[in-house]
């Protein structure tokens, strides 16, 4: 072709002195609009092509090629290749032009193959995420440090071809550029070792819920990376934890809690200790009408009148009878309405008990598990329950206590005074 250049212009009378940078020139031109003619139907009439054909395909590997740009990046081989395999033809005798042609092909040609290598390794990671996931394998990371060692040999490569040198004379030099390359890629290097930690220690996966207050994660993991880890928080947010993080300071991960099938509800009400009494018949007949403490009620009653009679106790205003008072009443009832109710988990500890008096009254837990783990049907369920709880507490004569509001004080002062 620069042997054809070159007459065509002898044809033309130019001065031979112009022959040789006129025809490399040309050439040039000619190879460039060669090179960019090859890309734009690689990329406009064969990729589309590709692209019908695998959306015709029910294979989900090649969305994936697609999805990760692996045949456009393959596509931009095609001038690369073009660019250094015709170059010899069209620049003629400018061997300066020729090997700068050449240097910068190989170079070009050296980064897009690691490129590619690079798309190829992101459908590894998206097609093997689920399982990696389950058997906390770190593949993102592995799958990262994969891609820094080959962007690192292209890098090589690419100095190597610049300067005329053999790749392992380059590679004989990096060990005195040992102790720069540790404090550059530190992070890299502490975030590998502890991706490597969390994975054999299975202490967080990718879709785990984890708290972390003092880097404001409060979220589910979406990707644990080689030096950082994304978690997106519940009001949408994402937070970067670096993944040594994760190995040297403390976070709750409540992974555990969703896979046990039971989310635990600890929440106290607190009774006005002034309301707790024995129950009287008349109370203790109302009582007997939920259905919830009757056989309890049954049980206790004949427990209690056994022993009275016992101990020669058949005066009902006797001091050392045993009597039922409203509040271990109450407590009966929430345990059996607790293990009755559909959402209560029922192989999971399930109690009630009393915490010590305060000032604000005597503090009733409910501790339980509720067997849904989502979070909306979690309050939802915790709620009601306590809806059922705060209602039905008047019925046993017990008030629930509360710091007293304004309401409570402009009720006080009118009936003071009405009183005058």
């Amino acid at each position: 072709m620069a042997e054809l250049i070159n007459q065509w212009l002898q044809k033309l009378a130019i001065d031979p002195s112009l022959h040789t940078p006129l025809t490399a020139a040309i050439g040039l031109s000619l190879l460039l609009i060669i090179c960019w003619l090859s890309f734009y139907i690689s990329k406009h009439y064969v990729l589309t092509a590709v692209h019908r054909l695998v959306l015709r395909s029910s294979n989900t590997i090649d969305d994936l090629l697609i999805e990760h740009n692996v045949f456009g990046r393959i596509a931009r081989l095609v001038p690369t290749v073009l660019l250094l395999a015709l170059h010899q033809l069209f620049i003629g005798d400018s061997p300066e032009l020729a090997y700068g042609i050449e240097l910068f092909a190989k170079i070009l040609l050296t980064m897009q193959v690691a490129q590619c290598f690079s798309a190829l390794l992101s459908v590894v990671n998206h097609q093997l995420g689920a399982k990696s996931k389950d058997n906390y394998l770190p593949l993102t990371a592995t799958i990262q440090l994969i891609k820094l060692a080959i962007y690192l040999v292209a890098i090589i490569l690419a100095i190597s071809i610049a300067i005329n040198k053999n790749p392992v004379y380059l590679l004989s030099g990096l060990g005195a550029l040992t102790a720069v390359l540790i404090l550059v890629f530190q992070d890299t290097i502490k975030g590998l070792v502890a991706s490597i930690q969390v994975s054999a220690n299975k202490m967080v996966a990718p879709g785990d819920w984890i708290t972390m207050p003092q880097y404001g994660a409060d979220g589910d993991v979406q990707e644990i990376a080689l030096t950082t880890v994304k978690v997106k928080n519940f009001d949408n947010t994402i937070s970067t934890i670096p993944t040594y993080a994760l190995v040297s300071e403390s976070f709750k991960n409540w992974g555990g809690m969703a896979k046990s099938g039971g989310r635990r509800i600890k929440r106290s009400i607190n009774i006005d200790m002034n309301s707790i009494q024995f129950c009287d018949q008349a109370l203790l007949d109302k009582l007997s009408k939920l259905d919830f403490l009757k056989e309890y009620l049954s049980q206790k009653s004949s427990q209690l009148n056994d022993y009275n009679k016992q101990k020669g106790y058949h005066d009902a205003d006797n001091p050392n009878i045993r009597r039922l008072t409203n509040i271990g009443t109450f407590r009966a009832y929430i345990s059996e309405y607790l293990r009755n109710h559909p959402n209560v988990h029922g192989n999971m500890t399930c109690m009630v008990r009393q915490l010590p008096p305060t000032e604000m009254g005597l503090p009733l837990e409910l501790y339980f598990f509720s067997n849904d783990t989502a979070w909306v049907n979690y309050e939802n369920i915790q709620a009601d329950i306590f809806d059922h709880m705060l209602a039905i507490a008047p019925i046993f004569e017990l008030r629930l206590f509360q710091t007293p509001t304004g309401h409570d004080w402009q009720g006080a002062i009118s009936n003071s005074a009405l009183n005058k």
